[in-house]
């Protein structure tokens, strides 16, 4: 392929769009002149009208403007993306696709080609990357962007009584570009690009940029000097639907402790709290081929089970003994009637680092605690590589109920956090509560999502009390649902599983070392061994090229 021949695989869905709508007016004027050229009548020509003039872009001249190293800190809901990190052949779009059409229009990033996202030239690193329907809403990315700052200007200065050591005579100029002191200090609020309302103005309504750091060090890397990384995963109790006493099957009880529907918050709290401490967590992850010298060993500071306050949704019915649980603290009820339900919780982990969907396979196992499938020592025996060195085949949590809570960068003088971030609305308390502010545009945002709960609610509620299920006005309905297991992965409804299949008795999934060795024997290699070997070699090789001295010319 040609440097001219674009590279549209890099290219943005809106600007592929573009490009065919374009492509495909080419062919329609090309084939409206055919039949003219054809006639060889004057009279018969088409008369088409004069061509419109295009509008001239004004582009910015970058070399006219000053840049600058800036840490922002956004927050998004990822329903509507194919995951953070941009994807050539997604079919919908991702977090870092809308950020790069918002600074490219934007003008804060300079790029050759637009319509390519290409972070290279921008000194760009991102915390985390989230999974497709996985929300964040402390994620944190560093960008070289345009300032307002004052370019250094060039001052010519005399040298006078000096030998001529360089070549130039007593007296001559010396054009060398020198910064010249501004007559006033430049200031990161009154001067500088108001950052955070540009690019809210040009991202959708889901992803919202919250702050800024004005004193981003240099050289920093959101991702290497990320030192804890928060997640939440978010479950209601009951999980799901439970069934009414009456229509349970008898045979279906007696294999769990815990009424279907609901989850035993006390075995959920015990088992989270396995997790913390360094342990190997290859039993918790899916295995990246592509990462042969994986270590999978991390250290989780806190990992527990706690209740949102004040988030129930009133839901009568599941007060009602046919409902509710038997009376037991396990649960997180109280006696009380009037309790309002369903409850919220999440799970709360932090840690330095997490491997690719350990969250989702910690919540899982977790989940199949909490319904009383498993015990909660089934977290130390999966923690036992020497015991279970192979993972079992156990379903994912769902990941739509999974957000990156927050990304903390201590140093040793500040162990808090090491950025100072201007959150919106600091600088000036309008762009937090004024008419287009930060907090309008997301109060606008929640009430749509607000209207849609509070109807279904509604409507669940009507649901829930107009039948009279004891009339059995069918004599062929049978007594109780069929016998099945129904568990509980973190969706919005169960998945029925027959009878349940113990963790320990689940098929077990590949070694590591046997999903390495089938990547490398994929691309060639022997083993990978032989592929790590080779890949070493060629690092080596590109250090010393770029390590060694230009040549002289003669």
């Amino acid at each position: 392929m040609d440097n001219k021949t674009p590279h549209y695989e890099k290219w943005t869905k809106d600007a592929l769009i573009h490009r065919i709508k374009a492509l495909e007016a080419d062919l329609a004027r090309s084939g409206e002149r055919e039949p003219e050229a054809a006639s060889g009548t004057p009279e018969e020509a088409i008369i088409e009208p004069p061509p419109k003039k295009k509008k001239v872009e004004r582009k910015i001249d970058p070399s006219k403007y000053s840049t600058r190293l800036v840490a922002f800190k956004l927050a998004y809901l990822g329903k509507r993306y194919g995951g953070f990190e941009f994807a050539a052949h997604a079919n919908i779009p991702s977090i870092e696709e809308e950020l790069w059409k918002a600074f490219v229009k934007a003008c804060l990033i300079f790029p050759e080609n637009p319509e390519e996202v290409s972070w290279d030239a921008w000194e760009y690193s991102k915390c985390g990357r989230t999974d497709r329907g996985v929300s964040a809403f402390g994620q944190v990315i560093a960008v070289r962007v345009r300032s307002n700052r004052p370019l250094p200007k060039k001052e010519p200065a005399v040298t006078e009584n000096q030998d001529d050591v360089d070549g130039k005579e007593p007296g001559q100029e010396d054009t060398t570009a020198k910064p010249v002191e501004e007559t006033r200090e430049f200031d990161d609020f009154t001067d500088e690009l108001p950052y955070c309302r540009i690019l809210n103005r040009l991202l959708p309504p889901d992803i919202r940029i919250l702050a800024w750091c004005p004193t981003t060090p240099a050289e920093f890397s959101a991702r290497h000097d990320c030192r804890e990384r928060q997640y939440r995963y978010f479950f209601t109790q009951p999980a799901f639907a439970p069934l009414p006493q009456g229509l349970e099957n008898p045979e279906t009880a007696t294999t769990t402790k815990v009424k279907g529907g609901w989850l035993d918050i006390d075995a959920m709290q015990k088992a989270a709290k396995k997790f913390e401490g360094l342990h190997d967590f290859r039993n918790f992850c899916k295995v990246d081929p592509s990462k042969l010298n994986i270590n999978f060993e991390r250290r989780v500071f806190e990992s527990e089970i706690v209740e949102v306050k004040d988030a129930e949704t009133a839901l009568p019915y599941l007060n009602s003994d046919e409902f509710r649980p038997p009376p037991t603290s396990n649960y997180g009820l109280t006696e009380a009637s009037s309790q309002k339900l369903p409850k919220v919780y999440y799970f709360h982990v932090r840690g330095t680092a997490f491997l690719w969907h350990q969250i989702r396979c910690m919540v899982s196992v977790i989940f199949m605690v909490g319904q009383g499938l498993e015990d909660p020592s089934i977290i130390d025996r999966l923690l036992d590589i020497e015991a279970e060195p192979r993972r079992p085949g156990y379903q994912l949590a769902d990941e739509m109920p999974l957000v990156l809570w927050d990304c903390v960068f201590p140093r040793d003088d500040k162990p808090e956090n090491a950025l100072d971030w201007v959150y919106l609305g600091e600088e000036n308390p309008q762009n937090q509560h004024g008419v287009t502010g930060l907090l309008s545009q997301m109060w606008e945002y929640w009430r749509e999502k607000k209207m849609d709960e509070l109807l279904s609610n509604q409507l669940l509620n009507i649901v829930s009390v107009q039948a009279d299920i004891t009339l059995r006005r069918d004599p062929r309905a049978p007594p109780h649902v069929p016998a099945t297991t129904r568990t509980f992965e973190g969706g919005n409804k169960e998945r029925l599983v027959g009878k349940y299949q113990p963790m320990l008795q689940k098929k077990r999934l590949p070694l590591p070392q046997e999903v390495f060795d089938k990547e490398a024997k994929r691309k060639g290699y022997a083993d990978a061994a032989e592929m790590r070997e080779a890949l070493a070699k060629k690092r080596a090789e590109a250090i010393a090229v770029a390590d060694k001295p230009p040549a002289e010319t003669l």
